[in-house]
């Protein structure tokens, strides 16, 4: 299982974690019968942020576990991975009076530009036993990286309660 690519588990993204979640499942796997999972062994993956990686895995931790699933370090029933990118994205804001004349040389109107950070977090889980990706879900959302490491993390816990609100499928539906 140390070969197993990276990128057959979750999907490649660019943009961080958030309140827009997606997801998408294996419609045949039988999730009733996952007790266990595992982390991916992260020597293979590159992490550039051991603080985020623990942060990111703490909090998916906390939504598995509360699902009733086990970590443990060999042998789980599924594979956990992730990827998370954070990007920057120009917005624009005009000030001033509307009409015909918004974009006119000569109207009121004062146009600025700020540039935003854009995350995604997009998790995968795998199922080792038949080689295939399972369960796919995706968070994203504007970021302050320069908050209060805290209520990031505040926020990545709400965006993780958010996502597996959809795992296993049709949980959400009780």
């Amino acid at each position: 299982m140390k070969h197993m690519n990276l990128s057959a588990l979750v999907c490649l993204s660019v943009a961080a974690f958030a309140r827009d979640v997606q997801f998408d499942y294996d419609r045949s796997a039988n999730f009733n019968a996952y007790k266990t999972y595992q982390w991916i062994d992260y020597k293979a993956v590159q992490v550039r942020d051991q603080l985020l990686d623990r942060d990111i895995k703490r909090a998916v931790d906390t939504q598995l576990t509360g699902k009733g699933l086990g970590r443990v370090k060999n042998g789980g029933d599924l594979l956990v991975g992730y990827q998370s990118a954070i990007s920057q994205e120009k917005q624009f804001d005009s000030l001033g009076w509307g009409g015909p004349h918004l974009w006119a040389p000569w109207g009121n109107t004062r146009v600025t530009s700020s540039t935003i950070e854009l995350g995604k977090l997009v998790i995968g889980i795998f199922d080792p036993a038949i080689k295939q990706l399972v369960w796919r879900g995706s968070a994203s959302k504007t970021l302050d990286i320069k908050r209060d490491p805290d209520k990031n993390y505040r926020n990545l816990e709400k965006a993780m309660a958010n996502l597996f609100r959809n795992y296993p499928p049709g949980a959400s539906k009780n």
